[in-house]
């Protein structure tokens, strides 16, 4: 039989991230979509708790997959798709994205993309975030293709542990095709925010974030330092933050 595979991202249910990445496990299984009716990026792992969810099956997928726009989070839309939509069924993989734009680094705090996927590992459901290294709506997704089709027959294959899952980002695509897949470690990294101050039509001001990320540890075997030199990333991430070492020597302390 097929694998049973539930699609979310950030970007919303129209941004061809996710119309490219469904295209792609199509190849693979039966695929099911739940995404946002509106752009999500940015939101991190919220979840809707003091208004309604509105959930619209839609058609823009073509007759062999079933889509649904959901008014929530990403988080959201893998709850809806678990315990609404797939009740009855097994899901074997939940895939996000492909978002348009970099989560490597500090980003995955600040991802919807990879608060879908974190939020189908919660529910012990293997899960991969996919990411590109360009945040243009026409960006050109055509060298991810065999990438994704590997690392996610290997995750069907092997399985992850409850509670893992991946963070995989693409470099932009160039002219130079990418070298290959690294398995690194999240690097430490910390964006350096500007806010530019603009005016409305009515004089009042309003702000605009920008800003750089500054990278501690260039060299160190990262997702920044991979994707740098032109390889795909992984990063397997969890969603438990305790910090085992601190752990121990807290529990020396008289309290």
């Amino acid at each position: 039989m097929k694998p049973l595979i539930l699609i979310a991202n950030d970007d919303s249910i129209s941004s061809k991230g996710i119309r490219v990445l469904t295209e792609i496990m199509s190849e693979m299984g039966e695929v099911v979509v739940i995404a946002p009716d509106t752009h999500q990026s940015g939101m991190g792992h919220a979840i809707t708790m003091g208004a309604p969810l509105r959930v619209t099956e839609t058609f823009d997928f073509g007759p062999q997959v079933k889509s649904y726009k959901c008014s929530g989070t990403p988080a959201d839309c893998v709850k809806i798709g678990k315990h609404l939509i797939l009740k009855d069924r097994n899901i074997d993989l939940v895939v996000s994205g492909i978002n348009h734009g970099s989560n490597a680094s500090i980003s995955v705090l600040y991802s919807g993309t990879m608060s879908a996927a974190i939020e189908a590992a919660m529910e012990g459901i293997p899960a991969i975030g996919f990411s590109l290294c360009d945040f243009r709506a026409d960006a050109d997704f055509s060298h991810c293709h065999d990438f994704i089709i590997k690392i996610s027959q290997q995750v069907l294959t092997h399985g992850l542990p409850k509670g893992l899952t991946l963070n995989v980002n693409f470099p932009e695509k160039s002219a130079e095709a990418p070298k290959g897949i690294k398995v690194v470690k999240q690097a430490d990294a910390v964006y350096r925010e500007r806010f530019a101050e603009r005016k409305d039509p009515y004089g009042q001001p309003y702000y605009w974030m920008d800003g750089d990320i500054e990278h501690f540890d260039k060299g160190n075997n990262t997702d920044l330092d991979a994707l740098a030199a032109n390889y795909v990333s992984i990063v397997p991430i969890k969603y438990d933050l305790t910090d085992y070492d601190e752990l121990r020597e807290m529990q020396t302390w008289e309290l």
